[in-house]
């Protein structure tokens, strides 16, 4: 089935589904596009390796673990070059917009960026993407043990930034 199925092909095809899930990631657009773009070079030259593997379901798994490795790595090396700021921009207010799936998207994105990347990952597979804890750990590459801790502490710090916003998380 994926013998067929050509590098191009599923760079075009996949492309928009790794935005969506780097940028749940990161945070940030323009990074989410070069992590993806990062993501597709390293898929490129073993690409003859993955169409003979597991079909498309096995190359859309090792697709999003490269993803996933390719933002913690990038996450590790821009430490050094993140700059401090005295004021925080301001937010929109969730009030004003109670109901618009774009506010609270916006406040989610907003609240996942509060998180360490590590943290972020675990929550974006684990609840986002809809992973199991096993395939979550398999993809960080860290035990199932520690994808429970990770959640564990992320959901807390979660619930504690949204405050009474993470209501209306759960009404959409």
């Amino acid at each position: 089935m994926t013998e067929g199925l050509d590098f191009d092909e599923f760079a075009a095809s996949r492309a928009r589904r790794l935005f969506h899930l780097a940028y749940l990631m990161c945070g940030d657009w323009h990074q989410a596009q070069d992590l993806v773009q990062t993501a597709l070079s390293k898929l490129y030259p073993v690409w003859g390796r993955l169409r003979r593997g597991d079909g498309e379901a096995g190359i859309d798994a090792y697709a999003r673990k490269v993803l996933l490795r390719c933002y913690l790595s990038h996450r590790r090396l821009r430490r050094s070059s993140e700059l401090a700021v005295d004021e925080f921009p301001e937010e929109p207010a969730i009030g004003a917009h109670e109901g618009s799936s774009a506010a609270l998207r916006l406040t989610l994105i907003a609240a996942l960026r509060q998180l360490p990347p590590r943290n972020r990952a675990a929550v974006v597979l684990r609840y986002l993407e809809d992973y199991s804890l096993e395939e979550t750990a398999e993809a960080m590459g860290i035990t199932v043990s520690a994808v429970k801790s990770l959640n564990s502490r992320s959901m807390a710090r979660l619930r504690g930034i949204l405050g009474p916003d993470r209501a209306l998380l759960l009404q959409d």
